[in-house]
């Protein structure tokens, strides 16, 4: 079979982008390059308990993106070209282990940009370390609302902006809020009035469940939350007291990530608790990863996942190229953390070269406030920043350096080992592709 190991993958590929000379990275030798390179961190959870298949996934992006710009000649300043050189950290999925590799990013690396990360408590934990050295940073994949709130708002005791009063964090992931609100608001529409939530005890999964709780409660909704803690293998005791309760549920809401969501998943299906004619299925997002997802969730045909970007009918030239690299590669669907890591690379590569510095952080941010890019996930621009300070009554917080355009939708299978370009989108209407909210087990749409 021609698909590698992700993990093998992974560590020939860093291997390989740590040892070749420049000139080996670049293209076919038709551009002349200046000495200096353009470093950029790229940060991903490549080791347990993290999200280890995201993570390869994300550095495989990040130097997809780097490649393509370098084989167009990299970044030109001031008439010389420069050629962008990624470095990749580990963060293990661990907020300790994420300032770790930011501190070498900064001190050693001596990076000139940062993009990346997967889990919101990495995010929240090295955000500060970026914004106070000035590094210009497109986070890619955490959906903490502070994430972006941090620019304008205190957040975990420390005042916003740093000492300069510019802000050097943005991100083009959605906020939690963002994708819940679309979650609770497909539920709600059908008609759920009983609820459990199961929500990892991270930075990510206790904000993401206390947003869709009340937005449950306020629509009347009854609602059970159940924590877990990343790496749990066995949930049967946890599952087992759902079985136990009075009342069947009429939704299990999965707010856990990684290969850990996909464990949680198989058991809930092993067990006959969802999908069901009476309980509806509601997984993580790597369900998109369908091969992945049929591999280790051999029982979880019609469950649904909330899905982030642009939906596969949809797909741009741009996408549609990056999807075929991504499954030549690994024989699957390019997942959205990987499109939108590949996109925050150029991203940062044209606020550099619109800066004409790449030591500039506050230019270099400055410029990436103005973006205006078509790339593999739709229009990139951040409405709100120190360009437009000024945010409406009722804007949430989270919408500073926030992309505001991030496609979220619900995905439904609805055949054994079906292939995610084929899943239905059902939810919102206008993308809807086979005309149904919903589809019940043992039925097609």
């Amino acid at each position: 079979m021609k698909r590698k190991s992700l993990f093998i993958h992974c560590l020939v590929l860093i291997a390989l982008i740590a040892v070749l000379p420049l000139s080996m990275v670049q293209a076919d030798g038709h551009c002349e390059f200046a000495e200096d390179t353009v470093k950029i961190g790229g940060l991903v959870p490549l080791s347990a308990p993290g999200a280890v298949a995201g993570g390869i996934a994300m550095s495989w992006a990040i130097n997809r993106a780097a490649d393509d710009i370098n084989a167009d000649c990299g970044i030109t300043i001031d008439g010389a070209n420069h050629a962008i050189e990624i470095v990749i950290g580990d963060s293990e999925g661990s907020p300790e282990r994420g300032q770790a590799v930011v501190e070498r990013f900064i001190l050693e690396d001596e990076v000139d940009a940062v993009t990346g990360v997967y889990h919101s408590a990495v995010g929240l934990a090295t955000m500060s370390m970026l914004d106070e050295n000035g590094v210009p940073t497109v986070f890619s994949e955490p959906w903490n609302d502070n994430v972006s709130a941090n620019g304008i708002m205190e957040y975990d005791g420390r005042p916003p902006r740093n000492a300069d009063g510019v802000d050097h964090v943005f991100r083009v992931s959605p906020a939690s809020s963002m994708v819940g609100g679309v979650v609770v608001n497909w539920l709600i529409d059908l008609g759920v009035g009983n609820v459990v939530i199961i929500a990892e005890n991270t930075d990510y999964g206790q904000p993401a469940a206390a947003d869709e709780y009340a937005r449950f409660e306020a629509a009347g909704a009854t609602v059970t939350q159940i924590n877990v803690e990343l790496g749990t293998e066995d949930f049967v005791p946890i599952l087992s007291r759902i079985q136990a309760s009075a009342e069947t549920p009429d939704v299990v809401r999965v707010l856990v990530t990684g290969e850990t969501s996909f464990n949680l998943t198989q058991q809930m299906a092993e067990l006959g608790i969802a999908p069901t004619e009476d309980t509806i299925c509601v997984t993580n997002q790597v369900a998109f990863q369908s091969e992945q997802y049929w591999q280790n969730v051999p029982d979880g045909n019609y469950c649904a996942f909330n899905r982030v970007g642009i939906i596969p009918s949809l797909f741009s030239d741009t996408a549609v190229e990056l999807n075929d690299a991504y499954f030549e590669e690994f024989e699957d669907i390019v997942p959205s953390y990987a499109m939108a890591s590949y996109d925050a690379v150029f991203i940062l590569a044209d606020a550099i070269e619109r800066a004409g510095s790449t030591s500039d952080g506050a230019a270099i941010s400055a410029a990436i406030e103005t973006t205006d890019l078509d790339l593999s996930q739709g229009r990139y621009y951040f409405e709100y920043g120190n360009h437009n300070p000024e945010l409406p009554e009722g804007t949430p917080a989270f919408m500073w350096h926030q992309w505001p355009d991030p496609v979220v939708t619900m995905m439904q299978y609805f055949e054994q080992g079906q292939s995610s370009l084929d899943a239905a989108v059902i939810y919102p209407a206008v993308y809807q592709t086979h005309g149904t909210d919903y589809i019940t087990p043992g039925s097609s749409p």
